[in-house]
């Protein structure tokens, strides 16, 4: 039983690993953008969900992550996500392509999406997004982010951690420690996507690689909710 259970797990890192690298075509990654950007927008216009406006203020990077969920006693955790950089200037950079996901054992039933939003307050922790792979909570300390309603909690946790994490998945609250999976950078994508030989430290960091117009709405609402 415990060699099938190793077999088992085996495959199902081995068959995540080759989705995320394998290069797609351009459209699939405009789609990513394009659904990431549909993430943050309902964050935003749900109260329930809604990030503060002190806490963006506080933003030196945003990640949007969005990850599937499904399995029968093992459960896998796939999918991608876009970060996003304030640059020293104040501007914001492109968005960046990066796979997310995370494996766990127990016993799931049926399939879910998690839609994440990572907001990272301290700019020494941005250089760890292009490990070959940053465990969330785990490289650095993750919580879960005080909503609007909250409001008295946000100077206190933006003290606390470098991280706090939205999430629309139930269960968590304000200040409650957080492993949320892990990434790391999809270059193929980002070469792919921007039509560069740079990957994700220059996208985030640098301002040599042309934009593209399918980034500029979520480029334009992040800049307007930052403000």
């Amino acid at each position: 039983m415990k060699r099938l259970i190793s077999l088992a797990l085996t495959l199902l890192v081995t068959t995540a690993a080759l989705q995320a690298d394998r290069s797609l075509p351009r459209k699939d990654y405009v789609t990513r953008v394009e659904s990431c950007e549909a993430i943050i927008r309902e964050f935003q216009y749900d109260p329930a969900t809604r990030i503060p406006a002190e806490v963006l203020r506080a933003a030196k990077t945003i990640v949007i992550i969005n990850q599937f969920k499904a399995g029968f006693i093992f459960g896998v955790k796939d999918g991608y996500a876009v970060a996003m950089s304030k640059r020293p200037d104040g501007t914001w950079s492109l968005p960046g392509l990066m796979n997310a996901g995370e494996m766990s054992v127990g016993f799931q039933l049926g399939a879910n999406a998690v839609e994440t939003v990572l907001i990272i307050t301290d700019e020494s922790v941005t250089p760890l997004l292009y490990k070959q792979k940053f465990n969330i909570g785990v490289d650095a300390k993750a919580v879960a982010g005080p909503r609007v309603a909250e409001a008295e909690r946000v100077t206190a946790l933006l003290k606390e951690a470098p991280i706090l994490v939205y999430t629309k998945k139930k269960g968590l609250f304000a200040g409650a420690t957080v492993k949320a999976g892990w990434l790391s950078a999809n270059n193929k994508g980002n070469r792919s996507f921007y039509q560069t030989r740079y990957s994700l430290p220059e996208i985030l960091m640098g301002d040599w690689v042309p934009s593209q117009p399918e980034v500029e709405p979520l480029r334009q609402f992040i800049t307007d909710i930052t403000r």
